[in-house]
């Protein structure tokens, strides 16, 4: 039997014994637990007041399932180019991209016809629009435009693709300027030229890489640069190289709304406001003169300028005119990275003829001239172009015709002054008639326009009072013979 020792209500568990002093701890551990439950159901309560009031992101961690990011498009800026890819149109581009970015525009569209360009200024562009914060769109139009070489780099680096129906896009096999690619290997059992290989598995590696960024058809965009694969609007819709097909700018909005956009989101776009940049009056100058063709034209204006100037000093007009139609020419071929030693050789060409002028060849000048002239002309570019850009032979003949009719023109004019008679001066008593004042046996005395001299008949004696006519003039004395 138990005692009850000291008055001790447990049993034997007096305050002196070791479980009764660890009864405080106990009891002060449950009552911090029942706080702590109590602060945990208060936190509880109120997150379930705040996502029941709205504010659903507070509730999770990371984004809420089943949201998507839309990219709203209100502004759009269009930049219409058509021509061939030059300095001029990188400039223009790029002008247009920088714009779009600085005034916050939520689209850049640039509607493109081009036939191919200048390798260098397409990279230009490609790098700005890869850089760009502000998404570009290419829309090929309008109906029968193309994107043809460079334009087809420029549209595979482009976030959005769209073409007008009846357009193509495609060719985009890299050539020399002034020379024909050899597409599909070799042929005739000739050898491709190393160069050109090398040309062409760049511009193919490069192509690769755009299209990898952008997720388009990279099969086919290899096969554009190295078998000059070319496809319709249709055809490119169906193989995932163009995202919509639209008829006009109010098509191609309600096309691409829906549409993701890498890096931006789902498009949302209903009427948004559209401001057109162009290009300025200095681009489309130096537009026009960066072409080959007009360039030749140019250096033939200028040839042809300084031929009139040096024949008759003093027209002033030719040879302002030709000078800077000359500098002009030279700016062009140096945009156009043209090689040196085509330029020596045109120029080379253009001092035959003017030395034609000068010196009685028999044309062998002129010959020389026009062969020096075609041969700077074939040598004149070096560097690789993506097509557009090349020396029509046409225009080539053409100005070579015109430079060889203006050079013989001004060679008949210089050979008929030199054989017309003289008019002034001893030299002109030539044919002239006289009167014998003493007989010439065979010399003697006559008088001619006026003058006394004295004369050697070469017709046999002369009687005194006959008519005379000169035959010819050995300083002051002349031959006469009987009239």
């Amino acid at each position: 039997m138990m005692k009850k020792t000291g008055g001790a209500p447990y049993g034997g568990l007096n305050r002196g014994s070791a479980p009764l002093r660890r009864f405080p701890l106990r009891l002060g551990i449950m009552n911090f637990c029942y706080g702590a439950r109590s602060r945990l159901a208060t936190f509880a309560a109120a997150a379930l007041l705040i996502c029941a009031s709205g504010y659903p992101a507070y509730c999770t961690k990371g984004p809420v399932k089943g949201t998507e990011k839309v990219y709203e498009i209100k502004t759009v800026l269009a930049a219409p180019y058509s021509g061939v890819i030059t300095p001029a149109a990188a400039e223009f581009l790029n002008n247009a991209i920088d714009k779009a970015s600085s005034e916050s525009f939520d689209l850049l569209v640039i509607q493109l016809d081009t036939p191919g360009g200048l390798d260098v200024s397409m990279r230009d562009i490609i790098k700005k629009i890869l850089a760009s914060k502000v998404p570009v769109a290419v829309y090929v139009s309008p109906q029968g435009a193309r994107a043809a070489s460079a334009g087809v780099f420029i549209a595979m680096a482009s976030g959005i693709v769209a073409m007008a129906p009846g357009t193509n896009i495609g060719a985009a096999h890299p050539v020399m300027l002034g020379s024909m690619p050899s597409i599909g290997g070799e042929k005739d059992g000739k050898k491709k030229d190393p160069m050109e290989d090398k040309i062409l598995n760049d511009a193919s590696a490069y192509i690769k890489s755009i299209t990898q960024k952008t997720k388009r058809n990279v099969d086919w965009a290899i096969k554009a640069v190295a078998k000059s694969d070319s496809i319709s609007a249709e055809e490119a819709l169906k193989a995932g190289v163009t995202d919509v097909i639209a008829t006009g700018m109010d098509d191609f909005f309600v096309k691409i709304n829906g549409l993701e956009l890498a890096g931006f989101g789902k498009i949302k776009v209903e009427r948004p406001e559209v401001r057109t940049v162009s290009q300025t009056r200095r681009q489309r100058f130096l537009a026009a003169i960066t072409d080959p063709n007009v360039a030749m034209i140019l250096m033939s204006l200028g040839a042809a300028g300084l031929f009139i100037e040096l024949y008759n000093p003093g027209l002033i007009l030719p040879g302002v005119v030709g000078a800077v139609a000359l500098v002009l020419g030279f700016y062009s071929f140096q945009t156009l990275s043209a090689n040196f030693a085509g330029v020596v050789l045109i120029l080379l060409g253009f001092v035959f003829f003017i030395a034609e002028i000068k010196v009685l060849s028999y044309g062998l000048l002129t010959v020389g001239g026009v062969i020096s002239v075609i041969l700077g002309a074939l040598m004149l570019f070096s560097r690789p172009s993506l097509g557009g850009l090349s020396v029509s032979m046409h225009i080539l003949g053409s100005t070579l015709i015109a430079l060889v009719a203006v050079v013989a023109f001004l060679a008949w004019i210089v050979i008929k002054a030199q054989m017309r008679a003289v008019v002034t001066g001893i030299e002109s008593l030539a044919g002239k008639k006289g009167l014998a004042k003493e007989a010439l046996r065979p010399k003697g005395t006559v008088l001619v326009e006026g003058e006394l001299w004295e004369a050697e008949s070469v017709s046999g004696d002369i009687p005194a009072g006959a008519e005379v006519t000169v035959a010819s003039v050995h300083g002051f004395r002349i031959k006469v013979r009987a009239a």
